[in-house]
């Protein structure tokens, strides 16, 4: 034993000669001989193997692989759509329940309130076609790629820096000066498809139309309650929601500044900002859409001008945050999943 353990390579070639010789001696077994006569001198090892066997083969006999019979693809769809409709339709019953006990009082939305309301509507459709446009034009031309891979830091803060310069030119400018105006609010669409277009990288296509889905849902119905709530009622929410959304900026760039053994810490910045940015930017949506109203009834009376380009802004900034978060959430429950 203590030679075996000075010198374990001898015992390694011993092991190996011994084995070779058993092998040689030992009387070899095939299973395409003859049935013994007598199943009293069957091994155990055989015996042991037939019963794995018929264990597997009644294990394969009482599951049932074949494929249940699908349905059409169509009725499929009808059902998924139905749904996604019956739930869209639920969560507006409900947030109005909950958020709208006390509607406007003048017996319903003025014409001029209700085209400002949509003319907005329309240039935040527009605005985030043009987002999504973009956003895959950079993807399927590899540009962006490229760019992430040359220097990612570089395309982030040149991308918010643009961001922030082309929604400053475009608030700044009238809304007389079409010309600008557009080009700017164009150029500022660009921008954020940009900085959108490494999320095509991550997530798949049927995703990424999920994620879309669920948010046009969520704001959607945050927008019927502000529309039809009272006159003013949730402007008050402007001050806690700049206090909320710093505080999400925070737990943002908490993983830059905290080390990696700091688990639990980074733990619950990352649910601040996920789960927290999504209820203050829902917050901030129903916080726009009567800030528009408001705007509506000013540029009635004279006092301001009529700008709904400005206010499709805001209202796009929500919707990315939301869409960005709404990914996450879905490829988070994607890789528990898997």
């Amino acid at each position: 034993m203590a030679f075996a353990m000075r010198q374990p390579f001898k015992l390694s070639s011993t092991l190996v000669v011994a084995s070779k010789s058993a092998f040689k001696s030992a009387p070899v077994r095939t299973f395409h001989s003859a049935k013994p006569a007598s199943n009293f001198f069957t091994s155990r090892a055989s015996a042991q193997g037939n019963a794995l066997s018929k264990a597997r083969n009644a294990f394969k006999q009482s599951r049932s692989y074949q494929q249940p019979t699908v349905a059409p693809q169509g009725a499929s769809l009808l059902q998924k759509l139905a749904l996604g409709g019956a739930m869209v339709g639920g969560t507006m019953v409900a947030l109005n329940l909950v958020f709208n006990r006390e509607t406007r009082e003048d017996g319903g939305m003025p014409p001029f309130e209700r085209a400002y309301l949509n003319d907005t509507f329309m240039h935040t459709g527009l605005g985030i076609g043009i987002i999504g446009l973009s956003a895959r034009a950079m993807f399927q031309s590899g540009m962006m790629y490229r760019m992430m891979a040359t220097n990612p830091w570089i395309v982030m803060i040149g991308g918010l820096g643009l961001s922030i310069g082309t929604m400053m030119g475009t608030r700044s400018v009238s809304p007389d000066n079409y010309v600008p105006k557009y080009a700017l609010w164009t150029a500022f669409n660009a921008t954020q498809g940009a900085l959108l277009a490494p999320l095509l990288f991550m997530a798949p296509p049927a995703l990424i139309a999920r994620a879309g889905l669920y948010t046009l849902a969520m704001m959607g119905s945050i927008s019927f309650v502000g529309a039809t709530a009272k006159q003013e009622k949730y402007l008050y929410l402007g001050g806690p929601l700049l206090a909320g959304v710093t505080l999400v900026a925070v737990s943002g760039f908490a993983p830059l500044i905290l080390p990696a053994t700091a688990v639990r810490t980074l733990a619950v910045t990352e649910n601040i900002w996920l789960w927290g940015g999504l209820a203050v930017f829902g917050g901030f949506t129903l916080y726009d859409v009567q800030k528009i109203l408001a705007h509506a009834r000013m540029a009635e009376r004279g006092l301001i001008q009529k700008d709904a380009v400005n206010e499709s802004i805001s209202l796009e900034l929500d919707f990315l945050n939301i869409f960005v978060r709404m990914v996450q959430i879905l490829m988070m429950q994607q890789g528990r999943r898997k």
